[in-house]
């Protein structure tokens, strides 16, 4: 079993962990969601001043609440990519000296591998090949699992991915950042058969549309029509529960719908759902019934592990650790890296 202290700064959440293999023993999160709203967004270099203040105590407590100490730990890991590079080089730079100084090995970890390796953590006895969505506020994807490092993507976003379509909206409709939790809690008060909305959908040259591909843009756009069309005809307020119910529901019907096609398709009857999306109560709801009505078993990591996390950081560094993947500390930070290219973070990299 490997022993992994792990961070996590590729955005604007704060994280450190120490994960045994699939258990967790601690795990420290420090949001930087109030420093951000006045924005209506993450700055990135607000996020990496913040990211540089309060890293060092997120470690400290990590190994204390783990009540280990450096003799306990196998490797340190960091995430390397994708993300914002200011925030990446934070937790990348930590991390690095920690393992200098205290003579561990290395492991540079890609920020969506630990999103699927969240729901390792929710079920232990989870085993490839299964399919995982992927939602969040930089990403939506369909991956089918092979192993670990071995990823391909089967569906994408064209566009915007969900979460960023969640903040638009929230943002044209006036109610804050970040916007995917507030209209979730909107839309259970709301009805979603209100306001009749377009699923986007991608053309193929040779006819039809691509049956895993999303499109979010249209929808966006969608919703800035419709509410221009009620303020016009003198609607005040405006139905805000009703347009966020409507929004939500179509987009976790246009997710299910790629999800369930693409599982039977290639013959896959598990699906994982990791990133910030997947905590939404609409799109849970959603694709639980959906598999049910397919024979299909589906996952999701609880809430906690649903946002930015060091804890699905250390356990994907814990399984490459065990089969001897290990990174050079030349290892740099990247804005962007397909998850195909996992294991380019563990070919050998010269020090300069």
């Amino acid at each position: 079993m490997a022993t992994i202290l792990a961070l996590e700064t590729s955005c604007d959440e704060t994280a450190a962990a120490v994960v045994r293999d699939r258990v967790v023993l601690s795990t420290v999160v420090a949001s930087q969601i109030d420093i951000h709203q006045p924005y209506g967004g993450i700055v990135p270099e607000v996020a990496s001043r913040h990211h540089v203040i309060t890293l060092g105590e997120s470690i400290s407590v990590a190994l204390a609440q783990a009540g280990v100490g450096w003799d306990a730990i196998d490797g340190v890991a960091a995430t390397c990519a994708p993300g914002l590079v200011g925030a990446l080089l934070v937790g990348l730079t930590a991390g690095k000296t920690l393992a200098m100084v205290h003579q561990k090995p290395f492991l540079g970890i890609h920020h969506l591998e630990g999103h699927i390796y969240a729901n390792y953590l929710a079920s232990a006895d989870l085993q490839p090949p299964y399919l995982c969505l992927l939602v969040s506020g930089g990403h939506t994807s369909l991956i089918e699992v092979k192993g670990c490092g071995q990823y391909q993507t089967l569906g994408q976003t064209r566009d915007d991915a969900a979460g960023e379509a969640f903040d638009k909206v929230a943002r044209l409709l006036g109610l804050g950042y970040p916007g995917g939790p507030i209209i979730d809690r909107l839309a259970q008060q709301g009805n979603p058969q209100t306001f009749p909305l377009p699923e986007g959908n991608i053309s193929l040259a040779e006819g039809g549309f691509h049956p895993y591909d999303s499109s979010f843009s249209g929808l966006k756009t969608a919703v800035l029509r419709l509410v221009e069309k009620l303020r016009s005809e003198g609607v005040d307020p405006l139905p805000v529960a009703d347009l966020a119910a409507s929004f939500q529901a179509t987009v976790a019907r246009s997710l299910t719908r790629r999800v369930v096609a693409c599982a039977r398709d290639y013959g896959l009857t598990t699906v994982a759902v990791g990133g910030g999306v997947a905590a939404n109560s609409g799109l849970r709801l959603h694709l639980q019934r959906a598999a049910a009505e397919h024979g299909l078993r589906v996952i999701f990591p609880p809430l906690s592990l649903c946002t930015d996390n060091a804890a699905m950081i250390g356990c994907a560094a814990a399984d490459h650790f065990n089969q001897g993947d290990r990174s050079g500390l030349g290892l740099g930070a990247q804005s962007r890296l397909d998850l195909a290219r996992v294991m380019d973070l563990y070919a050998p990299i010269p020090v300069t």
